[in-house]
């Protein structure tokens, strides 16, 4: 088997893991991505890795869109006002995440993950209102959130679900179910225009990104479904995206630990 083909194999199932990510999580996408292209596919430059990370997982998103949308978890109104409010903060993010040195960036990208995951665990067992809805009342929280999550996402290079689902929470008070849906349409916002201002600089790989969004569809079927089975059981899908986080962030902080010191 040539290398080439092993790569894109490689690429292919790490693909299909995110796919899985995204659909079961509405996040977390990104949060594989990045460390497998890096770690299993070996993509040198974390830069690189970034870009066509950001570029695979908007792909992905907005395919597991439709399914969450056929199962009625998506709230459309919010997700709208969230994922428009963070596309100049993706713009802002990315623009000064391509100055900060790979690693660096990789080692802050943990420790946020660490954060988010700590801030889930707290919140395992809230449930939400399901019949929420977006007005006047509540779109200045929601602009807010969009916009810092969004920066954030641009920055480290990502779409951002996992800044994005508990945003939404926060800022809008749905269920987590209905949250991972509608976080489907910002993850896909904030990764285009994240992918485009990295792609300005050629750090995406293109046919790697197809390698992943090919992997990823199926995935991310599987994900859609198993998040509705899951949303029944108090707590349990908040704790596996916390934990999901917290392993990946733990492994990419030791891995750019040993990298810096070294």
């Amino acid at each position: 088997m040539s290398v080439d083909l092993l790569h894109y194999l490689l690429g292919m199932l790490s693909g299909s893991l995110v796919g899985l990510s995204l659909g079961l999580f509405g996040g977390g996408g990104s949060i594989l991505a990045v460390p497998l292209l890096v770690y299993v596919v070996g993509v040198a430059d974390a830069h690189t890795a970034l870009g066509t990370a950001a570029v695979a997982v908007a792909a992905n998103a907005a395919a597991n869109l439709w399914g969450h949308a056929r199962r009625g978890n998506v709230r459309w109104r919010c997700g709208m006002i969230y994922a428009a409010a963070g596309v100049g903060g993706a713009l802002l993010g990315s623009t000064v995440g391509k100055l900060v040195d790979g690693e660096q960036l990789l080692l802050l990208f943990a420790l946020l993950m660490l954060g988010v995951a700590g801030a889930m665990v707290f919140r395992r067992n809230v449930e939400g209102n399901p019949n929420v809805s977006c007005g006047l009342e509540s779109a200045p929280r929601t602009m807010a959130c969009g916009f810092g999550s969004g920066a954030l996402s641009g920055f480290f290079g990502i779409g951002g679900g996992f800044l994005i689902v508990p945003g939404l929470m926060a800022s809008t008070g749905m269920t987590m179910l209905h949250a991972i849906g509608s976080s489907l349409l910002a993850v896909t916002a904030f990764g285009l225009t994240t992918a485009g201002n990295y792609a300005l600089s050629g750090f995406v790989d293109w046919w790697l990104a197809a390698a992943f969004l090919a992997g990823g569809v199926a995935g991310g079927m599987a994900g859609s479904r198993l998040a509705s089975a899951l949303a029944l059981k108090r707590g349990l899908l908040n704790t596996s995206f916390a934990v999901v986080i917290m392993t990946v962030a733990l492994y990419m902080a030791w891995r750019s630990l040993a990298v810096l010191v070294a």
